[in-house]
């Protein structure tokens, strides 16, 4: 998965020019599979779980089909159970919990975030003619775009998992309302942040050697996790971003706490849609020219908003995050009313898709 990447800038940096350019195909979902696969063997090793009684579990439990290409990462101890009781019989109450989850993962996807990216895919094609009010309204909607494309993927995982007995963890808890950093990770793809954590930080020394130890093994840890989000330099550079984020975090926390919620909230949300800009870029001249516009650099100083239709999106998608219920937090029941809305949420999503293409975002890495 690397290889080129470590090849072409070992290239630029050096005159060895005698590294060969391969064209590999990587399987779907390797990823997660990996994740997965350590994630077994070192619990397994550690004595946590017990190994899988067959061949056949384990690989379903690998190749786990709802959430192979983009999550959340599960645990083997996770699902062990429902794993090994799989033939017992679909409940009534889960599969109407599955209904639930996966019609709302669907219209997060179809309506919010494809709407969204309809408005801010074409604006960042043309970065560089971006205003300072273009600039940050790309910015803006691509945060929501990529929150309610990736928890809708997880909640359809998830609901796809109930319908089939299979209890997968939550991944987001309304990440957009953190309290400093540290809150945001623990509220965003929780699967991955708790994997690093576990497998990685802990592994490296976590907080056991003193402060210093401490700062040099979370930024590692941010860092390598950016990295697992793709062979480019962005993912390593918002990963570092984080990193510090996290560190300063640990000094700034006796101050930062005593601010008022709402404050709070929402710096911790700018220094998180800073961030987002880096990892959207395609390679290290957009992030800077769009940060750049973004603080008033070579920008346009026109307030003209590009498109009045985006502008009430994120300020609906705005709302949104800040005052309803995650889905987790939500009630479904096996009544026959709840038929009608979920035949409804599917028709309202047909007619948004429309014959058009619908890739989740996480697809990529």
């Amino acid at each position: 998965k690397y290889y080129n990447f470590f090849a072409d800038t070992i290239r630029d940096v050096t005159s060895i020019h005698a590294l060969p350019v391969l064209n590999v195909v990587l399987p779907i979902g390797i990823s997660f599979y990996t994740f997965h696969t350590i994630s077994y063997i070192v619990d397994v090793a550690a004595g946590r779980v017990r190994p899988a009684r067959s061949l056949f579990e384990y690989l379903t439990y690998v190749s786990l089909f709802s959430q192979l290409v983009a999550g959340p990462i599960v645990r083997f101890r996770q699902i062990e159970e429902d794993l090994e009781h799989i033939d017992g019989g679909l409940r009534e109450d889960q599969v109407a919990r599955g209904l639930g989850f996966f019609v709302i993962g669907m219209m997060k996807k179809v309506i919010i975030a494809d709407t969204l990216a309809r408005y801010v895919d074409p604006m960042l094609a043309s970065y560089q003619e971006l205003s300072f009010v273009g600039a940050w309204l790309s910015a803006l909607g691509y945060t929501f775009q990529l929150y309610f494309d990736f928890s809708g993927y997880s909640d359809m995982a998830v609901g796809l998992g109930y319908m089939f007995g299979l209890r997968i963890p939550q991944n987001f808890n309304a990440p957009y309302r953190a309290l400093g950093i540290r809150d945001f990770w623990r509220r965003w793809h929780i699967s991955l942040s708790s994997w690093l954590r576990d497998y990685l930080y802990i592994p490296l020394g976590g907080n056991r050697n003193g402060p210093v130890h401490t700062h040099v093994n979370l930024f590692v840890t941010m860092v390598l996790g950016g990295l697992w989000h793709g062979a480019n330099w962005t993912f390593v550079l918002w990963g570092a971003y984080h990193g510090a984020l996290l560190i300063l975090d640990r000094f700034v926390e006796p101050w930062t706490s005593r601010l008022p919620v709402l404050l709070h909230r929402w710096s911790t949300f700018l220094l998180v849609v800073v961030g987002w800009v880096i990892f959207r870029a395609q390679d290290m001249t957009m992030a800077r020219v769009w940060l750049g516009k973004m603080f008033g650099f070579g920008a346009e100083p026109a307030l003209i908003v590009p498109s009045t239709l985006l502008l009430v999106l994120i300020i609906v998608c705005f709302i949104a995050v800040n005052l309803l219920p995650e889905t987790w937090d939500m009630k479904f029941t096996p009544q026959r009313r709840w038929a009608t809305a979920y035949a409804l949420g599917l028709f309202i999503v047909y007619l948004f898709m429309n014959g058009r293409d619908s890739v989740f975002l996480y697809y990529q890495f």
